[in-house]
């Protein structure tokens, strides 16, 4: 710890007073064993290095160890900015040489959880950042829900090192007998999206959901699938069940000024039966989902329409979705059709139906076919109740990226990182036509999160997220069979915007980076000429911009 109360940028030293920037590199690391290990520190039997410690013991090959698994103790370590009177504020870097400043409140899209800038040359880490305005007990919360999201339940590996971190016995062995992959990580690349599929493809990164029939919103399982398609299985003998994009169907679609796109639709393949009722799903990107929690409900049902009373053809409406731990009704705001009430209730129906992995809401396998008394067990699940608590707190505290809207000031002839070459004009005249062709109607600008949610960070923010999370009709061209609750096929819930500029980064370049629900448009553009039903108004106001206007609204997009 380091104690100072003057102004180290004055000659000589000031007092410190309000508004005065401190900058920090902070050197976090996980809490470490000592030279001498006692029971004090951890239940026995801890396991470590190969062996099982029953005892105390002055084995000095765990010292400086993780405590929590006898690993590396992890240094984390960043820059951050703390302003006198106002506490750590998500900053960017001026002139002359990337000195810190607070961004301006517009840019934070995540209101004070929103990450900073990064310089490290790294952008494909950019959603892997906890809030960063999170406690120090809270840094605890995340790193351990972080090593459930990247731990194999099928071997207890990391997808990190996996050479140098231990394996989490615990998990060895816990998947059921078929599942898409084995931990979280692997579908939501770098906390991103699924892997780009392409023709031939297995897609066994995205969720194929399968039904036989819908009754009151719901969907009779499939007698084949359950409620979802599980490609890989844990015995040879088990019948292949891939789902593959056989081909894509095109289309051109020529704007008012003769620019010419081409638009395409996946045509799937089935190698088992084909499903009379399914839906392909891309696995969303999970930053920001604490505050899209924290949001009040009374908010987001404000925002609905159903009726359309203000005639702008806009209808949105809320989904009503059951509660797996309570069965009773809740509204729903996560997943692309809003059906999942809380981030526990889509983790935990994500480790059920991709991974095969029980947890509390999901108790048995039987639960992914559908059966009516799944959750009529006690016996103990594969994620404790501690453990389930531990990964919702990690993708509740999650931050989302500013808006790159701002040129930071790099020192003469010191190359410009590509994510922070922008142009401050274009992205402001960007947003100005975002809001005049009508696309805030439904991707609205500004919520506010609530006072009551568990995490201090989230409650009392301005977010911009883009979304109203509510279900908007968006034309046949998107719609599939599967209705879930009040969401008919062809509606869909509102996606969020924020980091759409980063995915090009977390996915490992543009042209693997996926857009709308089942990943069919391969860049921003695509996914707004797909928009029809509710939004086609919408669309055909930015179709017939002159090119210059829809180039700054999509440099806009990218900078979100």
């Amino acid at each position: 710890m380091i104690e100072f109360d003057s102004n180290w940028r004055t000659d000589p030293h000031s007092p410190l007073k309000a508004g005065d920037k401190i900058e920090l590199a902070p050197a976090v690391r996980l809490a470490r064993w000592e030279m001498t290990l006692d029971a004090a520190k951890a239940g026995w039997p801890f396991y470590a290095n190969g062996r099982y410690y029953t005892q105390n013991t002055t084995d000095t090959a765990l010292a400086g160890k993780a405590l929590i698994d006898g690993g590396g103790s992890r240094y984390y370590s960043l820059e951050q900015l703390y302003v006198v009177g106002k506490g750590l504020r998500p900053w960017y870097g001026i002139a002359p040489n990337l000195d810190s400043e607070p961004l301006p409140e517009a840019a934070l899209l995540g209101g004070d959880s929103s990450i900073s800038y990064n310089y490290a040359d790294e952008p494909m880490r950019v959603f892997q950042q906890p809030a960063n305005n999170i406690g120090i007990r809270n840094v605890q919360r995340f790193v351990e829900g972080r090593r459930l999201f990247h731990t194999s339940f099928k071997d207890g590996s990391h997808s990190e090192h996996d050479k140098t971190n231990p394996v989490f016995t615990e998990h060895i062995g816990q998947q059921g007998p078929r599942y898409n992959q084995e931990r979280c990580i692997a579908c939501h690349v770098n906390n991103g999206r699924g892997a780009a599929a392409e023709t031939g493809t297995a897609l066994d990164m995205m969720v194929v959901m399968t039904g036989s029939a819908m009754a009151d919103g719901r969907r009779t399982p499939d007698p084949t699938y359950g409620l979802n398609v599980q490609h890989h299985a844990t015995g040879s003998s088990a019948n292949p069940y891939d789902v593959t994009i056989s081909r894509f169907e095109t289309q051109t679609r020529t704007l008012p000024d003769g620019s010419k796109v081409e638009l395409r639709k996946p045509v799937y393949a089935f190698k088992g039966p084909l499903p009379k009722l399914y839906s392909v799903r891309q696995a969303p990107q999970v930053i920001g989902m604490g505050l899209l929690e924290a949001v009040p409900e009374e908010s987001i049902v404000a925002l609905a329409d159903p009726t359309d009373k203000n005639g702008d053809g806009i209808r949105g409406i809320f989904n009503l979705v059951l509660d797996p731990d309570s069965g009773l009704p809740r509204l729903g705001r996560f997943g692309w059709k809003a059906s999942k009430a809380s981030i526990r209730h889509q983790a935990s129906e994500a480790m059920m139906n991709d991974m095969s992995v029980t947890t509390p809401p999901y108790p048995q396998h039987c639960c992914q076919m559908g059966a009516a008394d799944c959750r009529n067990t006690s016996a103990a699940t594969a994620l404790s109740p501690r453990e389930i608590e531990r990964l919702t707190h990690y993708l509740s505290l999650l931050g989302v990226p500013a808006q790159r809207s701002l040129r930071s000031g790099y020192p003469a002839g010191m190359r410009v990182a590509v994510e922070h070459d922008v142009d401050p004009a274009a992205i402001a005249s960007g947003a100005a036509l975002f809001a005049s062709t009508g696309c805030s109607s439904c991707h609205v600008t500004t919520l506010k999160t609530g006072n009551t949610h568990p995490f201090v960070e989230l409650r009392n923010q301005i977010i911009h997220p883009y979304s109203d999370l509510l279900l908007h009709d968006m034309g046949p061209d998107l719609a599939d069979t599967v209705q879930e609750f009040k969401a008919q096929p062809a509606m869909w819930r509102t996606a969020p915007l924020w980091g759409i500029g980063s995915l090009k980064y977390v996915q490992g370049g543009a042209d693997k980076a996926r857009y709308l629900h089942d990943g069919r448009a391969r860049s921003p553009l695509e996914a707004i000429l797909w928009h029809g039903g509710e939004a086609e108004a919408t669309r055909k106001k930015f179709e017939a911009l002159p090119a210059t206007d829809r180039k700054a609204l999509l440099d806009f997009l990218d900078s979100l």
